[in-house]
């Protein structure tokens, strides 16, 4: 028997039985379905994790530890080391596994336009090398420049989320806003720019876009009163060299603070990231496992149908061997219709489990709300691994009936009613 006229035999039997045939692809629909659509939101799962780390800009970030382990015991830190500007000039001076530092001081305060609307939110003091640290950029207007922050001038930069709120669909650029920490007098600043949007951090639950930028040596001078620095953002050369910047930028704190090393903590961005990662992967095995037993009871089905469909055209399989076809014709006609089945199921849940993938996006962003957006990653690869488990299948499972048929006996076919 030759390919095409297997196939051909296939779908014969197929489009002769319809509601029997759709019956016993419908688990092969729904398995296949099922494992497409868990790698979709898998994948966009991961891709929201990358996203993640992104935001950040920086690979690890640099703070004044609040306390200080002696032993097993734990004490407030007391010392009077604090991390400060010059430490971020010796961190670029110094260490080159370092690409670029930003240094913050971050706190609350009340932002009102002229027209009088006003909101609490988040202000940033920052350097001027913050948009290309954080590869992150101006949607509206410029950054801050060197020269601004060198002389602490009275300017800012807004979040998206602050500027609409703010000003509504109006240009904010170059207006001026009064900013104020509670209980203080309010300073005005002049906009100079608006960031692009970037979301909310899914490690810390705040949103990117609810915040003001401003140099941070205005903020030191308006809002804090000291040179101290918060925390220094790090972003090494590449990821490679993560390790070797900060043993670099450990060894510069220390020679600077007398040698002391338990003042300051570093933490890495990556280290939470793929925490998250591992929580997503966690989550695609278990879904992935659960899919991948739905297909295989659709393949137990398949097994059962094609033993169904064997005793059924017994007659049919004796005429055949009576005019002449072989053994292994019997074999092929059987195999051949079991893949075309697992084949025409494969495709229809490739089309299943996309649709499946998009609804499952929209109810986690739309009814349970776990994310503003949830990517549905729809790989080439994986819908011709599925298409390929599907054959597979028809293969795997396919056989003992196709023997089964192959090895009845012309005679006792004939004989059967």
């Amino acid at each position: 028997m030759k390919l095409y006229e297997g196939i051909s035999t296939g779908l014969s039997a197929i489009l002769q039985e319809r509601l029997r045939s759709a019956l016993t692809m419908l688990g092969i629909v729904i398995g296949v379905a099922a494992v497409l659509a868990m790698l979709a939101i898998g994948d966009g799962a991961k891709r929201i994790v990358m996203r993640e780390f992104e935001k950040y800009g920086s690979h690890f970030t640099v703070s004044r530890n609040p306390w200080i382990w002696r032993g097993d015991r734990v004490f407030p830190n007391r010392s009077g080391e604090h991390l400060k500007y010059e430490d971020v000039l010796a961190i670029e001076a110094e260490c080159p596994a370092v690409e670029c530092v930003i240094p913050s001081i971050a706190g609350e305060l009340l932002a009102q336009a002229e027209g009088g609307a006003a909101k609490w939110t988040e202000y940033d003091g920052v350097n001027s090398y913050f948009p290309t640290g954080m590869q992150w950029q101006i949607q509206q207007g410029r950054f801050f420049s060197e020269d601004e922050f060198n002389n602490r001038r009275k300017v800012c930069i807004l979040g998206m989320e602050v500027a609409t709120e703010l000003f509504g669909n109006e240009n904010p650029i170059g207006t001026e806003i009064k900013l104020s920490r509670q209980g203080g007098k309010p300073d005005r600043f002049r906009v100079l720019g608006v960031m692009e949007t970037r979301g909310t951090s899914l490690q810390y639950g705040f949103s990117w876009d609810d915040i003001v930028f401003i140099p941070l040596t205005t903020a030191q001078d308006r809002f804090k009163g000291t040179h101290y620095v918060n925390y220094i953002s790090v972003r090494a050369m590449d990821t490679a060299s993560i390790e070797k910047a900060a043993a670099e930028v450990r060894s510069v704190l220390r020679k600077r603070h007398r040698n002391q090393d338990d003042f300051f903590d570093i933490s890495f961005h990556i280290t939470a990231v793929k925490e998250l990662d591992k929580i997503s992967r966690i989550i695609t095995i278990m879904l992935s496992s659960i899919a991948t037993f739905s297909l295989f009871v659709g393949s137990v089905g398949i097994m059962n149908m094609m033993l169904v469909s064997v005793n059924q055209r017994t007659r049919e399989i004796g005429i055949r061997r009576a005019l002449g076809a072989k053994r292994r014709d019997i074999f092929l006609q059987f195999l051949i219709e079991a893949i075309v089945m697992c084949g025409v199921g494969g495709f229809f849940g490739i089309g299943l489990g996309i649709g499946t993938g998009y609804v499952c996006s929209h109810i986690a962003v739309t009814i349970v709300k776990v994310i503003p957006e949830w990517p549905v990653v729809i790989s080439l690869h994986w819908m011709a691994v599925s298409v390929s488990i599907s054959a597979g299948i028809g293969i795997v499972f396919g056989l003992y009936p196709a023997l089964r048929a192959s090895h009845i006996s012309p005679i006792e076919a004939l004989r059967t009613e």
